[in-house]
């Protein structure tokens, strides 16, 4: 007879919060003492811990990539400048503006499209193969000093 399951129904919940802080499924097994095969078999046996997992991770990865991408391209936000002036404090709407980070504009781009954008492209002919490479190996019997030059 099989051991009876260490999954409770509130594992889903707890799934969908550790995700969304970017846990990895080593550390998912790791905070609910099971291994890395336990967590798969409970995402087989229980749709919604599954489902749960997904949509973290999902919604992690979405606002990673939107902070990416604003990064990429320049955004600005509302605050308050606070200051104290003249012995008082003094509290101030602003704007901020963040113009774009070539950095992170090659980031996003590498990742969307990494045929075009990768770091190092190979040349290549009109058949779409590389040129070959020229290697020369020059053998020399070890056991025979060279004889010195008066270079």
């Amino acid at each position: 007879m099989a051991r009876p399951s260490k999954y409770q129904p509130e594992f889903a919940e707890q799934v969908r919060k550790l995700t969304l802080l970017g846990a990895t499924n080593q550390e998912l097994a790791d905070f609910f003492g099971v291994s890395t095969a336990t967590l798969r078999k409970w995402g087989a046996d229980f749709p919604e811990f599954l489902l749960a997992q997904k949509q973290g991770k999902q919604l992690a990865d979405a606002n990673v990539a939107d902070r990416l991408y604003q990064r990429a391209c320049g955004f600005e936000h509302d605050d308050i400048d606070i200051r104290v002036v003249g012995g008082k404090i003094r509290k101030t709407k602003i704007r901020k503006y963040y113009p774009p980070d070539t950095a992170a504009a090659f980031i996003w781009l590498k990742n969307r499209q990494p045929a075009k954008w990768r770091d190092k492209t190979d040349p290549k002919d009109a058949d779409d193969v590389p040129p070959p490479v020229m290697v020369t190996v020059t053998v020399q019997d070890a056991s025979r000093p060279e004889p010195e030059s008066d270079a």
